[in-house]
């Protein structure tokens, strides 16, 4: 007890060996990664990559987190997917055969692939895996820490079994320096890696790098078994100056003069405004070659790119070249954003200026309402038209301070409105058909890009709403911006009251009711040339009244009392006057209740039957003809078509208004019998038309005429046995309450044009009028987006017919219906739509590549004709595949054009003093001396290679003369700023 007491008593510390170290726990994460996915025994039994595979195949890659304490590693799988051989073959394979990552050291079917991972291409191998560190750790410099890494996975792979090679990244990631292993039944390999800035000189060349590879494999057989060597040379062509612009110089004699690309209204521009093939890379190859077959050394190298058996291409492009078609677009698009009423972006004056304008405000209405002289639509529309009307009110606006030059103006309108150039009388102007540019239409209907603003929303092409959008959009890119855009609107929306004031029809928009299937802006220029239209129609027959009044007063005289007995039939043949079946063609200018009679009295008097008493006269109006022989059911009257109204046309934000509206109404049953009151206005109006063509009619004659199938007719035989057919209202239109019986009973005898309109064009008009004049700009654009890319994909789309590029073709198909889908919206999402953009920019880009290449590729004089296939299918397969291989090397008809390429580029950087350099002839190819020695003069026809790439592999015992033959190789790249060695160096680890 005293021991226990004494505080000077020794305190012992038990530490537990067994608990498992941050290291340890390390590895055996990685143990399990590999063991996750099945990375764990032979990885034999796999096909051999084929020729090619490599850039053509498919690679795969799985990730996960690791960590070693509070270090933050990626371990990642990279891996070819290939089919796996069969089952039997598979089992054929030897037990202690070499992992699969050794067998493909010695592989020759992939040498230098030009899309994959830098280990594939360094050490050829399909499969292996990689631990880096994460996102936001440092980097592995220290040597400690490296080795520490190799233990970790060296252990890793022992304890698992595992074949596939693993790697970890060390160093700085911007060196891409990795050191890896791979271990098999007695055997591994080890990969090592050097990098420097500069390549040291006494391995400048093969014979230098031949020593370093001798000396890493110490090797004592004798003689020393073969090694196969493999050289690539890369040169790089970056002067295109030979070549012409990628946009033809512009025009400073013309209205758009001063703008590279301009292009007159109507028209898209196209096209890069900078070269957008920035590189050629032409990569020559010597395969397969042995010590004693190629010198190259520090005195002299008989490696000429000329006598390379195997030349390959590829091209760099330029990153993100400025192209008019996507500025064009792009700009556009970001007047979306704008929030400036029109007043606001052009101004207004000041209080001063609108004190002193007062006293000309009535003089200025004046003008506006005094009688128009019958003169054509010459010159421009509102600047000629009312203009007049307008300097009143605007003169503190400067002509020089008009946002839109008046030229531009006046071109931009004319190719709008082109029939105002048309130099005809005015009767003949108005009498015009609303779409003057119908001809042809059945041949624009066998296009299907025609119809293509079906699908987007847009409008016809050559429409008038097509043109604004083209218009405006090249205003705002060459002309002004937003100002230009709000002046343009401002007069493209007077020059529409003018017409509709002055019933002129709107050219380039189709007859009818609106299109629903069109933009809203298209809709509401229908709905107003709808209003023009039919307020025409009325003038018509208003004129043709008079006329036959006075005609009428002239033959009966005016102090005649009564009626004239010619009246009725005047009547009737100016009803004749105007086409028939239109209820508006005999409409005025009345009160919105009721429409005016052609006359005084202007009912037509019901035929006479046989049999019909003087005194049972009936009198009928607004009828057509008889309808299929019938007769009234109760009496054998003809029944006649009447002339009715027909219905109000509607644009697709009314229908909403008016489906939000009834919806609104609720499901009560007031609401129910409301609702039911609105949606049958118009057959309350046909019930009326037809009382009045009908006297004696009953709801059953109208539903023979109106509805068919709610009458049915039946034979019966009746009671002398004679069969007759008997007829009744159909089910539906017997429930109590049917909102047709109703209807019925409430509908007055009414002609057409005596009835209350379902129309109101007046009134319409000036809707249509005010909704355009509220527009904003960015209201504007929103409207003419659909216009603007349907016109964008019809240009791609002519552009690449041009130059055949199917995947752009392809992906012309697919970009058109995902624009369906976005502009069929109500509300656009305007990201998704930059990003379509974006999309239609990138095509425009890989066509002008296409043109730029096709253009740098052209046949030259004593081209054979047959080669031209050739030709345009290796300039096609540029754009489509990372590296192309030249057929014929530098003698084949594209080698002859790069090795012209390369020529005129040396040619103009040796020029200094001496103008003749650049002047003289080629030189014969035969007769060239293409050897590059040390004390030529001549200027060589090609530039010192930018990259060498050499590749030595061979198959030796090490580290003993009696181990096993193992693959050896080693990846050197020489570059400028360059030196790095990728060496794989395999080892039996048998005995040692």
């Amino acid at each position: 007890m005293a021991a226990d007491s004494d505080p000077e008593s020794e305190v012992f510390e038990i530490t537990d060996f067994t608990t498992a170290s941050e290291w340890e726990r390390f590895v055996s994460r990685v143990e399990e990664v590999l063991n996750d996915w099945k990375l764990i025994g032979s990885s034999a039994g796999k096909l051999s990559p084929e020729k090619g595979e490599y850039t053509s195949g498919t690679w795969g890659e799985k990730c996960q987190d690791i960590n070693f304490a509070d270090f933050k590693f990626y371990i990642t799988h990279h891996f070819l997917k290939q089919e796996c051989e069969k089952d039997d073959e598979k089992d054929k394979v030897e037990e202690d055969a070499f992992p699969l990552a050794m067998q493909d050291l010695l592989c020759m079917n992939n040498d230098f692939p030009p899309r994959a991972h830098c280990l594939v291409r360094w050490y050829g191998i399909r499969e292996f895996v990689v631990i880096s560190p994460g996102t936001n750790c440092e980097a592995i410099i220290s040597e400690s820490k490296c080795n520490l890494l190799l233990s970790s996975i060296s252990i890793s792979l022992a304890n698992s079994g595992c074949q596939v090679p693993m790697f970890v990244q060390i160093q700085q990631k911007w060196r891409r320096m990795y050191a890896g292993e791979c271990q098999g039944p007695g055997v591994r390999t080890d990969f090592e890696m050097v990098h420097l800035r500069k390549v040291p000189s006494q391995y400048n060349h093969l014979s230098g790098l031949l020593d370093i590879f001798r000396s890493k494999i110490g090797c004592t057989l004798s003689p020393l078994p073969p090694v196969n060597i493999t050289i690539r040379f890369t040169y790089i062509l970056q002067d295109w100056q030979q070549h012409s612009w990628p946009q033809q110089p512009p025009d400073f004699d013309t209205l758009l003069g001063g703008e590279v690309g301009g292009v007159e209204f109507g028209k898209i521009p196209f096209g890069a405004c900078e070269e957008p093939i920035s590189e050629l890379h032409l990569a020559t190859t010597w395969p397969h070659l042995t010590e004693g077959i190629v010198v190259d050394n520090d005195v002299y190298s008989d490696l000429d790119p000329l006598q390379a058996p195997h030349w390959s291409v590829r091209v760099r492009t330029a990153e993100n070249p400025q192209c008019l078609l996507g500025d064009f677009l792009s700009e556009f698009f970001k007047l979306c954003c704008r929030k400036e009423s029109t007043e606001e972006v052009l101004g207004r004056g000041s209080a001063e200026d609108e004190g002193k304008e007062n006293s000309d405000i009535s003089s200025a209405l004046n003008k506006l309402t005094e009688p128009v002289a019958p003169v054509p639509i010459s010159k421009l529309s509102v600047s000629n038209m009312v203009h007049s009307a307008r300097k009143h009110i605007r003169r503190h606006r400067r002509i020089d301070e008009s946002p839109l030059n008046t030229d531009i103006l006046n071109s931009v309108l004319l190719y709008v409105f082109p029939d105002a150039a048309v130099e005809k009388s005015s009767e003949n102007s108005k009498n015009k058909p609303a779409q003057s540019n119908a001809c042809g239409k059945a041949e624009q209907d066998k296009n299907s890009d025609y119809n293509l603003f079906l699908q987007l929303k847009s409008a016809p092409i050559d429409s008038l709403t097509y043109r604004l959008a083209l218009c405006v959009c090249l205003v705002n890119y060459n002309h002004g911006g937003l100002r230009a855009v709000a002046h343009l609107w401002q007069e493209f929306v007077l020059e529409l009251r003018y017409r509709w004031e002055n019933n002129y029809l709107i050219y380039g928009l189709a007859g009818g009711p609106p299109d629903l299937r069109c933009c809203l802006l298209h809709q509401k220029l229908q709905m107003l040339n709808c209003c023009i239209e039919r307020k025409r129609a009325r003038d018509e027959a208003r004129k043709v009244l008079e006329e036959s009044k006075e005609r009428e007063r002239k033959v009966s005289g005016s102090g005649q009392n009564g009626r004239p007995a010619s009246e009725s039939a005047t009547a009737s043949a100016s009803k004749k006057e105007v086409s028939p079946g239109k209820s508006w063609d005999s409409w005025s200018d009345s009160e919105d209740e009721f429409f005016e009679c052609l006359s005084d009295q202007g009912e037509i008097e019901a035929p006479h039957t046989e049999g019909e008493k003087d005194g049972s006269k009936s009198k009928a109006e607004g009828r057509l003809h008889p309808y299929n022989n019938m007769t009234l059911l109760n009496s054998t009257e003809p029944l006649y078509i009447p002339v009715t109204q027909e219905p109000a046309p509607m644009t697709e934000d009314l229908l909403e208004e008016q489906s939000e509206v009834l919806a609104k109404l609720g499901t009560s049953a007031e609401g129910t019998h409301l609702r039911a009151r609105m949606q049958s206005a118009c057959l309350l109006s046909d019930m009326e038309s037809f009382k009045a063509a009908n006297p004696g009619c009953v709801l059953e004659d109208f539903v023979r005429w109106y509805s068919p199938r709610d009458y049915v007719e039946e034979e019966v035989v009746d009671e002398k046995g004679n069969t007759v057919v008997k007829g009744e209202l159909s089910a539906r239109m017997k429930i109590p309450g049917n909102m047709w019986v109703e209807a019925w009973e409430t509908a007055r005898v009414t002609p057409a044009r005596r009835q209350r309109r379902l129309f109101d064009d007046t009134k319409e008009a000036e809707k249509v009028l005010h909704y355009l004049a509220v527009q904003k700009p960015a209201d504007l654009t929103r409207h003419l987006l659909p216009c603007i890319l349907h016109a964008a994909i019809l240009k791609l789309k002519e552009e690449e017919a041009v130059e055949d590029i199917p995947s752009v073709r392809k992906t012309i198909q697919q970009a058109t219906s995902q624009a369906s889908k976005l502009l069929h919206t109500p509300n656009y999402d305007y990201k998704k739509l930059e990003d379509f953009i974006n999309q239609l920019m990138a095509m425009e880009t890989v066509i002008t590549r296409a043109r730029s290449l096709k253009a740098k590729f052209a046949m030259c004089e004593g081209e054979k004709v047959e080669d031209t296939d050739e030709l345009e299918t290796f300039v096609s397969s540029l754009l489509e595949e990372p590296e192309v291989v030249v057929v014929g090397a530098g003698q084949g008809p594209a080698g002859s054009i790069i090795h012209r390429l390369f020529v005129n580029a040396q040619r103009l950087a040796d020029f200094t003093s001496d103008e003749a350099a650049l002047l003289a002839p080629l030189e014969e190819d035969s007769g060239r001396d293409r050897k590059q020695t040390a004390g030529s003069n001549k200027v060589p026809d090609f530039p010192p290679p930018a990259g060498r790439e050499i590749l030595v592999r061979t198959c030796v015992p090490r580290p003993a003369p009696y181990s096993k033959a193992l693959p050896q190789r080693l990846f050197c790249v020489l570059m400028r700023e360059e030196f790095r060695l990728a060496g794989a160096f395999s080892s039996d680890t048998s005995f040692f």
